[in-house]
């Protein structure tokens, strides 16, 4: 009777020994499906802090949405406490406006945002922050901005938020199945919602390009979930005829593509790390921080939720599956997930008792071994003995 050769563990010789070795070889063994409750978890508290938040304290909107005032003011000899002076003899509810100091090519500058005024009582506040700040009228700049300008960009931005995820879904339906893009589009979702939590909770300001670097984040979430759904795919094909959990494909494909996605993420966010500690801190580009700011939260969240929510949500679809449906014990662990995760053939769905011997190196076991072994083990009575052949 013959047996099909079936690819052997790796021998103890090729796998790298360090925790980072293995990491960057692409033999790491981690649990990831057994993890993710955790992961869950963590997000629904994340997106608990969130609601509350929202409703709590709510978007710190700038001026482009709010509409009002904008004064900027030299602040070599003028301080907030001017300002708020200034503002209490103009009529004005100090409380009311924001100050901000921000550093600029030509020294800080003292920010006033107030709401909407007349004209008449704009040029009458620039003249006494010019006259309290010790410099000419022409130093002084003034900005008005209707809130009706900001409205009609959300609506625009909400409008191609629709479009990119209809198109989205309708790409990873074709392209994988929709509980792909189920699972994609939860993941969107959460990143978005947490990048919009954080601006809450620490009080950002919102602006045009904060909603700008919120479209963005879509995309490098997206870029994130399909490199994992992609070798997903490819493992499903390769561990269908052997009747293994869906946890085995989970858990291979997340630990094959971990480095790449690692890698990806870092030669993103160094970027825009530059971009917040030159553009912003060094040069002092308002504008750059906070577009970066929000392109970081959100390769940050996109780098979680491909592994915690997208993948993890699409095991418990696709659990339900009869193809699929295992118990959670049968699913490899350890040195047979990293034999999986470089290459190897799964020996089938086991019992959790051959898995147990298995993992305790009991006599029988159906562990890796040699072609010889892995015959023992699955032959379900004694094999005959081998004719003589006649001379």
């Amino acid at each position: 009777m013959t047996v099909d050769a079936e690819v052997r563990a790796p021998e103890p010789s090729s796998v790298a020994r360090t925790t980072l070795g293995r990491l960057y070889r692409g033999q790491t063994a981690v649990d990831f499906h057994g993890h993710r409750r955790i992961g869950f978890i963590i997000s629904v508290v994340l997106l608990v802090v969130t609601v509350v938040s929202l409703f709590t304290r709510g978007l710190n909107l700038g001026i482009d949405f709010e509409g009002g005032v904008v004064w900027d003011v030299p602040g070599d000899s003028f301080t907030i406490d001017d300002a708020e002076a200034v503002l209490q003899e103009s009529g004005l509810d100090p409380s009311e406006a924001r100050i901000q100091v921000r550093s600029s090519e030509s020294g800080e500058i003292v920010k006033i945002q107030v709401a909407e005024l007349p004209l008449e009582q704009q040029e009458a506040v620039r003249a006494s922050l010019a006259e309290a700040a010790g410099v000419p009228l022409e130093d002084v700049s003034a900005s008005a901005v209707s809130s009706s300008w900001g409205r009609d960009v959300t609506e625009q931005a909400v409008r191609a938020l629709i479009v990119f995820l209809v198109l989205v879904s309708l790409f990873i339906s074709i392209r994988f199945e929709w509980r792909m893009a189920v699972a994609a589009l939860v993941a969107m979702a959460h990143d978005v919602a947490i990048a919009v939590g954080i601006y809450s909770v620490f009080g950002f300001v919102v602006t045009p390009a904060t909603v700008i670097a919120f479209l963005t984040i879509l995309g490098y979430s997206l870029y994130d979930t399909i490199v994992v759904f992609d070798r997903v795919r490819e493992n499903e094909a390769k561990f269908a005829a052997h009747k293994v959990p869906y946890a085995d494909v989970v858990n291979t494909s997340m630990n094959q593509v971990l480095m790449r996605s690692i890698n990806t993420s870092l030669s993103s966010i160094i970027p825009v790390l530059s971009l917040l500690v030159v553009g912003a801190w060094i040069m002092g580009a308002s504008t750059l921080s906070e577009f970066a700011l929000a392109l970081l939260v959100g390769m940050i969240t996109g780098v979680y939720s491909s592994i915690y929510v997208a993948t993890p949500l699409l095991a418990v679809l696709k659990e339900r599956m009869a193809d699929w449906r295992a118990p959670a014990s049968e699913r490899a662990r350890g040195d047979e997930l990293r034999d999986l995760v470089m290459g190897g053939v799964p020996a089938g769905r086991r019992t959790a008792a051959q898995r147990a011997a298995a993992t305790s190196g009991a006599p029988g076991a159906s562990t890796p071994g040699p072609v010889s072994d892995k015959a023992e083990v699955l032959l379900t009575h004694a094999p005959r003995p081998r004719k003589k052949k006649r001379r």
